[in-house]
């Protein structure tokens, strides 16, 4: 994936509050592909805390310099203190130490993005000291759920009010951000899909069952509970489907539990934690991707479906509302096991009836690392003539 560009290479530093790590591979793993979709036009170094730790004999150590997916990766650790805000100060002074090791390398940045708001902090900061202008990109369901406690709320007004822009990955977020009294510049750019691992395919060996396909963090806000009634109340009435489900959290146990008391046994398959090649995979094999939750920031899944072709059945959550129209699939209210019901009942017999190449095209035009890369690159060369 070669992109040829006559303007000047620029060298962005990404400071991600999350990032996929040993510990969780799935942490923060579109903030990873904002930083590929920006590698295909810019020169990216990321520096990521993998958090606190006691044993640390000094403030911070590196774990880890080299490159990840073709860009350099700095992976650090700071020392854990019995005071939370001490070891707050030890997060922003190993990051402070880590850009001091790039501009000793000769290596400084023209822009400084940070991903979450509490990674905005340490970017202000440098931004200041060494005159480089920063950004934030905010992915937080904090925002959305009302959950920002003081300090979160002291971090997020800190940083946000400073940068050059906000660039929220929805409009339902910039309105929840706006909500905490922050005023600055906001551009919406959203997440990334990897069109080259989620693409098309024909169905082949379906079987008798038509598949249906959940993925995600088993979580309360998901709403596998809603989907698990709804197909409860669907087996009184036909049994031709199956419902695979992908991912892992805290309420894992309770959902195998609810499907086993729902008599769901042979219809409900838990598959665990899966690859991107794997989900892609499931996708293409599934007639169609259901998405039940009541609290969204953006759902990088329905962007997934859509590459693959898919119809979505998903809640009429306007994060969801802007990507799903009539061509992609249903929306039904949050927490409706009746319209949820009806709308698999329908789909089940119409998933063919949508097209698979229109589906797929709407989402390359307007969600792949060419289109997000080069949308990210205009704001920075934008931020940088108005320093």
């Amino acid at each position: 994936m070669e992109i040829k560009k006559e303007n000047k290479r620029l060298k962005i530093l990404f400071l991600p509050y999350w990032y996929p790590n040993q510990s969780n591979p799935t942490s923060g793993i579109f903030i990873r592909e904002h930083a590929k979709a920006v590698s295909l036009y810019n020169e990216v170094i990321v520096i990521y805390s993998e958090g606190y730790e006691k044993k640390l004999k000094e403030i911070w150590q590196i774990l880890s310099d080299k490159k990840e997916d073709g860009i350099r990766t700095i992976r650090i650790k700071s020392k854990k203190f019995f005071i939370p805000t001490i070891s707050y100060l030890f997060y922003l002074w190993s990051i402070w130490q880590a850009f001091l090791k790039l501009l000793k390398e000769g290596w400084k940045p023209d822009i400084i993005h940070a991903h979450v708001y509490s990674s905005g902090v340490p970017a202000v900061i440098l931004g200041k000291i060494y005159k480089i202008p920063a950004l934030i990109t905010e992915h937080s369901s904090e925002f959305l759920c009302h959950t920002l406690n003081l300090f979160q709320r002291v971090k997020a007004r800190f940083g946000m009010n400073r940068v050059k822009i906000i660039l929220p990955v929805s409009g339902t977020l910039k309105e929840a951000i706006k909500f905490y009294g922050i005023k600055n510049n906001f551009e919406i750019i959203p997440d990334v899909v990897d069109t080259k691992i989620f693409h098309p395919a024909f169905l082949t060996n379906q079987g008798n069952k038509k598949k249906i396909l959940f993925v995600g963090n088993l979580k309360s806000q998901k709403g596998v509970s809603y989907l698990l009634q709804s197909l409860f109340q669907l087996k009184q009435k036909r049994q031709d489907f199956l419902l695979d489900i992908i991912g892992n959290g805290p309420e894992k146990k309770e959902y195998e539990w609810l499907s086993k008391k729902l008599g769901l046994d042979e219809i409900v398959r838990f598959q665990g934690l899966k690859s991107k090649e794997e989900i892609a995979e499931f996708m293409r094999e599934s007639c169609f991707v259901v998405i039940p939750s009541f609290t969204e920031t953006f759902n990088v899944v329905c962007i997934e479906a859509m590459a693959c072709g898919k119809p979505i059945i998903a809640t009429n959550l306007p994060v969801l509302k802007e990507k799903i129209t009539q061509e992609a699939g249903i929306l039904v209210p949050p927490k409706d096991i009746n319209a949820l019901t009806k709308a698999i009942d329908y789909m089940l017999d119409h998933y063919q009836n949508y097209s698979p190449e229109k589906i797929s095209q709407y989402a390359k035009e307007n969600f792949s690392y060419e289109v997000i890369g080069k949308k990210l690159d205009d704001i920075y060369r934008k931020v940088i003539n108005l320093k």
